[in-house]
């Protein structure tokens, strides 16, 4: 286990108890949300979410094209990683989050009654996260990077996985890659942070990244379908007390979701687009609209987000590799579910 996942493990544990802690306070001051009884009704009308600066998410696209119908969005702000947004959600801070699926199996091992049921983001030929450096740089291979600074959005996530699984493949041996140095950054900074010579490398991914590219002056090193391949890369989850209680209420709120993936897939591009930038304007956030004309595609590989076994076994053969998991104390079925997603096909 190198020394960057060894402090992420210490502060991820440390961090969960509190979270379990803050989560019993306040599980009597759930959404402000109103209860029903009725045979067809959902039992909540309003599901508390964090969103994203000057991007839309696919449960806000379906908000907005009725597929969510009667259920309504309450935002609470912004996050920039996925971990944060599902120990929020852990906590009872919102009512479900997304992350990348190999935090998600970290909190999972570490005891959160959390399942994941909807694929939200991914990496396909057109939407993927690449690691760059200036197109000057002395950086050329792995091994330069020993030493160097590169920035990510959170550690113990996506990209962190990423780099480590890089560096291995390129042959730096576990000593080499505890000297290769992952800074916390949020991803809007990333680039300025490169430019400025703050960094050495760092993670630039959908239309942040094709803004930084239009500018020039950067390289990558690598991307993660360099890696990977296309994939799914991130799950929304549930608490399991919620999901439990509110069936009805989550049916329709993947059902709505996956409804808003599967439109921006067959949707032409400067159609979602559009949709895209009045959603932004109509939502009064102080934020702009510049992001927007980047987006290309959904990155989500399955019909309607529906999750893949393989898009957790990855993570769990990794995990268990690494000394995270206990080798067979965690198999995907255990983690998510495809029951509320009407793509799926039995």
């Amino acid at each position: 286990m190198n020394s960057i996942t060894k402090v992420v493990a210490v502060s991820f544990y440390a961090l969960l108890l509190s979270i379990f802690v803050i989560g019993c306070s306040n599980e009597a001051n759930s959404s402000a949300v109103k209860e029903h009884s009725g045979e067809n009704e959902l039992e909540v009308d309003t599901l508390r979410y964090s969103g994203s600066t000057g991007q839309v998410t696919y449960w806000e696209l379906a908000e907005d094209l009725g597929y969510l119908e009667p259920l309504k969005l309450e935002w609470t702000g912004n996050s920039t990683s996925g971990p944060e947004n599902i120990q929020a959600t852990v906590s009872n801070s919102i009512d479900f989050g997304g992350a990348f699926n190999g935090a998600i199996l970290k909190l999972k091992e570490a005891g959160a009654p959390i399942t994941a049921v909807i694929g939200y983001y991914g990496s396909d030929e057109q939407t993927y996260s690449g690691y760059y450096v200036l197109e000057d740089s002395p950086i050329k291979e792995a091994k330069d990077l020993i030493g160097k600074k590169i920035g990510v959005n959170t550690l113990g996530a996506h990209h962190e996985f990423a780099i480590v699984e890089f560096l291995r493949r390129e042959g730096l041996t576990e000593e080499e890659i505890e000297q290769v140095n992952l800074v916390v950054i949020p991803p809007a900074s990333g680039e300025q942070a490169l430019r400025s010579g703050q960094l050495d490398a760092t993670t630039l991914g959908g239309v942040i990244q094709d803004k930084a590219l239009e500018r020039g002056g950067i390289r990558p090193l690598f991307k993660d379908t360099d890696l990977f391949g296309s994939f799914t890369a991130g799950s929304l989850v549930f608490r399991d007390d919620f999901i439990k209680k509110n069936p009805k209420t989550v049916a329709k709120f993947v059902e709505g979701t996956a409804k808003a993936i599967e439109w921006a897939k067959v949707t032409p591009v400067e159609e979602v687009r559009e949709r895209m930038k009045k959603i932004i304007e109509k939502r009064n956030r102080n934020e702009d609209t510049e992001l927007i004309p980047y987006w290309k595609s959904t990155g989500i590989e399955s019909q309607g987000g529906q999750i893949l076994e393989k898009e957790f076994q990855v993570w769990i053969d990794w995990l268990e590799n690494d000394g995270f998991l206990e080798k067979g104390k965690l198999s995907p079925k255990e983690v998510y579910t495809n029951e509320f997603n009407p793509y799926v096909k039995e």
